[in-house]
């Protein structure tokens, strides 16, 4: 048969291998600076733009969409158009798909640091930012697909299964966790309220994790590990396991970021199963990665692009093993809400993503310039202090878990808590200086990377097209001998997708679905009611400073606990929470009582300047609150769009709600007359102290009890 001659086309491989690069520094950067402020509060500087609580998921989007999302779509469009025999199907698909994602992630940038946010983590984008990212998605998929189709080569390799079954279940989980009610251009509620929302968002939020930071990098490591070492992969029979056994499991392994929580037990036992299952699969993966390198050895130790693929490899192994373990009630009881889990998420986000994305980028840039790497000591440095880096970051962390946990279960010998929370949060403060440091390290160690590729491509010449020849694709395939079960799937990339989808989508089926439809799983109470207009515009200013990064809205039922929040929660306390604030991480004291515990004037000046009402804290001062008038033009769009979602204001409310609104607050301006405190009731500390006298004070506890 006469082969065919074509070309591949490297722009978009280098665009995007850029975009990586610029992405890695600028995300980890930012993150630099918020491990900072949370040693030093001074750092936030008073701007609302630069606080924390708006810092943190500019920090997290970077790193994952844009640093990793790039990083995804380099590996994609390089290899592949190799894999299949055949260029990209559309190049001008591919540039609208760059230049569209570059663009995304600058929005995100702008409107998360604005205080534009949904409060639901990795999903924090508001709904015009994400019909976007699902039109430049589609646009994705259909160049990917078609390419595909187009092939020259008859049988999927592993790396595209796991390309194609990433692309459709993001869209999936994108499509279903981005459910919202827009009220205007950049302010939306969620579709689903309390335990149900927080079943969605964690349901995406480990699939995040799982199909946008794991699944496509296996793709990745499936290429490049082999490449790099010359050497085929390991066991096409254990890639095959690997890849139908993690997509199915880990879908249903969301519960367990929710347990000891007022999510149904079902729920929770269910999340813990699944993700105990997935250790086999997940090390089954590693594995092959490994013994990829049999034979090798020699080379890992002279390559320091080996070197990053192993450690990668291994970070993959530990925080897939740790994953399983973390999902143990017994040990997710000290892990949840602490730093245990910030250390087990940035061993897979520094060291599986970043350590396999410099290994790509150190062994493809030279091949896109057609020259040698400008320093392999410098690649060489570059490892050693990014896994020191690495240590660095990683250990404070357990060990401020652990010192926190022990700490706030601790109890006098007359029954009573030993240690006051702020206690705690200053014993942690060196470990988070630590932690700050690492990560220095760790940027500084991308930086130098970015030396070395960027005096590569100097001594370099970039080859735009590269020439290639195949044979076409026979019409009509004639096989001989035994055919194994699973090259039938990989010659009918529809059938694969088709497969995969239907393979992901199982578990939240039944995940979801019964919270939806059974009413037993979220018993109401009577007594709990729609927040007052005041109360609800003060929620949106606690959702757009980033309140929920630090602080949760769910007491455990825990003696300590109990003890130092009040009564633990009920599912039925959520209902009218669109979204819902549970909270993944305590770095300040857990809220869900906080109504009614202190006078007015005690979060007045807690939020004019902490360390005034609790000495020794690490939190921001937010001055703006103070000088900005409250925006109660929104008023009625919010309660019109709330009641549409099931909320019961009554028909008509929409037109007296403000006049409601400026009653309380004028209440509360009076409170604080009293404590000789003089604000106009219309700036937004106002309705922010409504809303907080208000959380959980629908439940009314026994205090005798």
């Amino acid at each position: 048969m006469e082969l065919e001659k074509f070309y591949y086309d490297n722009k978009l491989s280098k665009y995007f291998a850029t975009a990586t690069l610029f992405w890695g520094i600028v995300g980890m950067l930012v993150g630099v600076i918020a491990a900072f402020q949370l040693a030093f509060p001074a750092l936030n500087l008073d701007l609302a733009a630069t606080t924390f609580g708006r810092i943190r998921p500019v920090h997290t989007n970077a790193v994952i969409f844009a640093f990793v999302g790039n990083g995804i779509f380099t590996a994609v469009y390089y290899s592949m158009p190799r894999l299949l025999k055949t260029p990209m199907y559309s190049e001008l698909l591919g540039k609208i798909h760059f230049w569209g994602w570059q663009l995304i992630i600058v929005a995100a940038a702008v409107t998360l640091m604005a205080g534009y946010t949904t409060a639901k983590e990795y999903a924090e984008l508001e709904w015009p930012i994400d019909i976007a990212i699902t039109i430049i998605w589609v646009i994705f998929g259909i160049n990917m697909f078609v390419t595909i189709l187009r092939r020259r080569e008859r049988h999927l390799y592993v790396a595209i299964w796991f390309f194609l079954a990433s692309w459709v279940t993001v869209a999936m989980l994108h499509i279903v966790n981005s459910m919202e009610v827009p009220v205007s251009l950049f302010k939306s509620y969620s579709m689903y309220a309390g335990v149900q929302d927080a079943l969605v968002q964690w349901w995406y939020g480990h699939n995040a994790v799982a199909f946008f930071l794991t699944t496509p990098y296996l793709g990745l490591m499936y290429y490049f590990v082999p490449k790099a070492a010359n050497r085929p992969v390991y066991s096409y029979r254990l890639s095959i396991i690997h890849f139908w056994s993690i997509i199915f499991l880990y879908i249903w392994a969301g519960p367990h970021h929710l347990l000891y929580t007022a999510l149904p037990q079902w729920a929770q036992s269910l999340g813990t199963v699944f993700s105990i299952m997935l250790l086999l699969p997940s090390w089954g993966g590693m594995l092959n990665g490994l013994f990829t390198l049999r034979g090798a050895w020699d080379k890992v130790r002279e390559d320091p692009i080996l070197k990053f693929f192993v450690v990668g490899v291994t970070c993959y192994g530990m925080a897939t093993f740790e994953g399983p373990m973390l999902s143990l009630k017994n040990v997710n009881a000290i892990s949840h809400y602490s730093d245990w889990t910030v250390a087990h998420v940035h061993i897979g986000a520094l060291g599986w993503n970043g350590f396999l994305t410099f290994g790509m980028l150190y062994w493809l840039i030279p091949r896109l310039y057609k020259t040698e790497l400008f320093s392999k000591k410098l690649a060489s440095t570059h490892f050693l202090i990014g896994t020191f880096g690495i240590l660095l970051y990683a250990i404070p962390m357990y060990w401020a878990a652990f010192r926190s946990y022990f700490m706030f279960k601790a109890f006098t010998p007359e029954g009573q808590l030993q240690y006051q929370f702020i206690d705690v949060v200053q014993s942690v403060v060196p470990f988070y200086i630590m932690r700050a440091l690492g990560g220095t390290l760790y940027l500084t160690g991308v930086i130098l990377m970015a030396y070395n590729l960027i005096k590569t491509v100097r001594k370099g010449s970039f080859v735009e097209r590269e020439e290639a020849e195949a044979a076409p694709l026979a019409k009509k395939y004639i096989h001989t001998g035994k055919t194994f079960w699973h090259s039938v799937i990989e010659r009918k990339p529809t059938l694969l997708l088709v497969l995969s989808l239907f393979v992901v989508s199982l578990g939240g089926l039944f995940e979801i679905i019964p919270t939806f439809l059974v009413k037993t799983n979220i018993p109401s109470i009577a007594s709990v009611k729609p927040y007052t207009p005041l109360e609800l515009q003060g929620r949106d200013i606690y959702i757009r400073e980033g309140c929920y990064n630090c602080h949760s809205q769910m007491i455990r039922p825990f003696r300590h606990e109990v003890m130092r929040y009040g009564e633990y929660s009920k599912a039925g306390e959520f209902v009218y929470d669109h979204p819902y604030q549970w909270g993944s991480k305590r770095t300040g004291p857990d809220l869900a009582r906080i109504g009614g515990k202190y006078p007015d004037s005690w979060h007045f000046n807690h939020m004019l300047e902490p360390t005034s009402m609790a000495p020794g804290s690490i939190m921001p001062r937010y001055p703006w609150l103070f000088e900005n008038d409250l925006d109660i033009t929104s008023t009625n769009s919010k309660i019109h769009a709330m009641r549409n979602l099931g909320v019961p204001y009554e028909e008509g409310y929409e037109a007296k709600a403000n006049q409601d609104l400026g009653r309380q607050a004028d209440k509360i301006a009076r409170n604080l007359k009293k404590d000789k405190i003089e604000i106009s009731s219309k700036k937004e500390i106002v309705a922010l102290i409504a809303y907080l006298q208000r959380v959980g004070t629908d439940i009314k506890v026994d205090s005798k009890k």
